[in-house]
């Protein structure tokens, strides 16, 4: 009977998102994708110098020497399964949710137990379909040495772990890798009904068509400064007698002139 140890590992755990789903929709055609897609992890695992721990249920483990590999493996295994899925039909399409997590484990047998394990299932159930969330301890050594993105989605809480593990998700670039959602289908035009608050639209003013159709000539403005002007001076200096009333009886008599001339002019124009 072999001896249990304690060791630093990757642990890489993966499962299946809606497996239960599939599983109502099509039992034997679900097998038999499930089959296929575990030998192309598997296969890719090896490649990276990898070893499948475990395959219950849906879910696969495997342990990685290098974490770097580990995350390699990943990107591997999304990118391939993300282009059987796109010959498949929406319905029938399998994504894999893969959680990574650099940490110690006990070894006993060829299984692999302890908060290593627990931290990479909680990463892994917490990635989208078609996804990667990987630990900060994987983070840290792969974050220059991978030439993929990562975005940084917060601490997760991991039962029986009373800190939390901060986590970022992997960003292959290939949009492949996520499920299409269904599309929409257009829906015919609504028959225009009256905005009210916010989304009315803006009520053209009155006052603007009016100025536009009888434009005020800038000489105007220069009249009435005068006639301000003149009015100060008759307060400022007053002496009992409103004098300004003659400037000002001037200026108007000047202004309707005008007036009387530029709508003159625009009914010529119209």
């Amino acid at each position: 009977m072999a001896a249990t140890i304690r060791k630093l590992t990757t642990v890489f755990a993966a499962d299946v998102q809606g497996y239960s789903r599939l599983m109502e929709h099509d039992e034997e055609g679900t097998l038999a994708t499930l089959k296929q897609y575990r030998e192309a992890m598997g296969r890719l695992v090896e490649t990276h110098n990898g070893r499948v721990v475990n395959t219950w249920g849906d879910a696969v483990i495997a342990e990685f020497g290098s974490v770097v590999e580990a995350v390699r493996a990943a990107i591997d295994v999304q990118n391939e399964l993300a282009q059987r899925n796109a010959a498949r039909p929406q319905e029938a399409r399998m994504f894999f949710r893969i959680g990574i997590n650099l940490g110690d484990v006990i070894a006993d047998g060829d299984d692999i137990y302890g908060d290593g394990v627990n931290i990479a299932a909680r990463l892994q159930s917490e990635a989208e379909p078609g996804g990667i969330l990987i630990s900060n301890t994987v983070y840290e050594q792969v974050r220059n040495k991978v030439a993929v993105s990562f975005d940084f989605l917060g601490d997760l809480s991991v039962k029986n772990i009373e800190e939390r593990v901060p986590s970022y998700s992997v960003r292959i670039g290939d949009e492949a890798a996520k499920p299409r959602r269904h599309e929409t289908p257009e829906q015919p035009h609504a028959p225009e009904r009256e905005s009210w608050g916010r989304n009315a639209p803006p009520v053209p003013s009155q006052g603007g068509d009016v100025a536009a159709r009888f434009p005020i000539p800038k000489e105007f403005a220069g009249l009435a400064i005068v006639a301000i002007v003149v009015t100060a001076i008759n307060l400022f200096t007053w002496s009992g007698e409103f004098w300004a009333k003659w400037p000002l009886l001037g200026i108007a008599v000047a202004t309707a002139i005008r007036l009387l001339r530029y709508s003159g002019r625009g009914r010529r124009g119209n």
